[in-house]
């Protein structure tokens, strides 16, 4: 018999949203907590997540409250559905609560640009020895949410939070596997982000395939020699976390990353694009993290530059795509 589990999902995002509807599809206890008291009202209404997730209906077994207080007592496995800039925050008002005997699962894929710190360091810079997994692989919300079969990995310090958080989720559509690299997992979520907007300011300017694969290519690359100066197994990015995750967010119609690199491969301007957009695109707060990653361990990015560039110098994309196309010529492949 399948064991059941209470969980909280803390965040009414799509990727929230999903997770929420995940959970009570395989029949585990669940509660969706929202900052905002009128959008759970909204929510309960009209059991559809019109801003973040439209067109999915939410199950009446998924509960709603905007009380974090109650969604943090209700759980045995507490989901930070939290967007990397806003996680700080909510881990503060975390700090009230009683955590002892629940498990911690971040689903965050960002870097805290002040402290160029992962989710998983934050959350133990603010709340301390908690029992924590960090989650993460190919897995937009919208195919999640409809049950589209899905792949992910998840990765713990304590084997055993692990098989918990594995056995948890895992159902009929949702495989999980587990490892033990929180450090690749959390920047192959995060780094492919800004590898996807390079993909889509190819789109933007026309080009193809050949195109496309080169820099998803070399944009890996540059993602296992950033992990590996980080401490992270080079070989979790030729997984799920790592290059599973890439070529979802650099190919699939819901990316947002690939959206903002279209837009601005198409000429428009970041301020702009970002203005009209009601989802965070994390890849945009992440190129400046990558590109100061970068510096810091004095690592050769050329993609994550130019990007960096394009974003937040205004350089002109076509003029990026010379100045990589024309570097000077060496072997492919060097040691991490």
């Amino acid at each position: 018999m399948t064991k059941k589990y209470k969980v909280s999902i803390l965040g009414d995002g799509g990727w929230g949203t999903a997770l929420a509807i995940l959970n009570a599809r395989r029949e585990n206890e669940v509660m969706l907590w929202s900052a905002f008291h009128d959008y759970v009202q909204v929510l309960e209404e009209t059991r559809e997540n019109k801003k973040f997730l439209p067109d999915v209906k939410i199950p009446p077994q998924v509960q709603m409250t905007s009380d974090i207080g109650e969604a943090v007592k209700f759980a045995d496995l507490v989901v930070l559905a939290i967007p990397s800039l806003y996680l700080r925050n909510v881990l503060f008002k975390l700090k009230e609560f009683d955590l002892k005997n629940k498990v911690l699962v971040s689903v965050a894929k960002g870097i805290e640009l002040k402290t160029l710190t992962r989710p998983s360091e934050i959350i133990r810079s603010v709340l301390g020895n908690v029992d924590l997994a960090v989650l993460s692989g190919p897995s937009h919300a919208e195919e999640v949410a409809r049950d589209l079969p899905t792949v992910v990995v998840v990765g713990s310090d304590n084997p055993k939070i692990s098989q918990i958080v594995q056995e948890a989720f895992r159902d009929t559509f949702f495989r999980v596997y587990v490892q033990n690299d929180v450090t690749g997992i959390e920047l192959g979520g995060v780094l492919k982000n800004v590898i996807a907007l390079g993909a889509g300011i190819s789109d933007g300017l026309g080009f193809g395939a050949n195109a496309k694969a080169a820099l998803l290519t070399r944009g890996l690359l540059e993602m296992v020699r950033l992990g590996a100066k980080m401490g992270a197994n080079p070989n979790t990015f030729f997984g799920l976390a790592g290059l599973g995750d890439l070529i979802t967010t650099c190919i699939s119609p819901y990316g947002r990353n690939l959206y903002v690199g279209r837009e601005i491969g198409k000429g428009r301007k970041l301020k702009e694009i970002l203005g009209k957009m009601e989802m965070v695109a994390e890849g945009v707060e992440t190129a400046r993290c990558a590109y100061a990653l970068a510096e810091k361990y004095q690592l050769h990015a050329p993609i994550i530059t130019e990007i960096y560039k394009m974003l937040y110098e205004d350089k002109d994309p076509r003029q990026a795509i010379v100045d990589l196309m024309t570097r000077e010529a060496h072997e492919e492949m060097k040691q991490y």
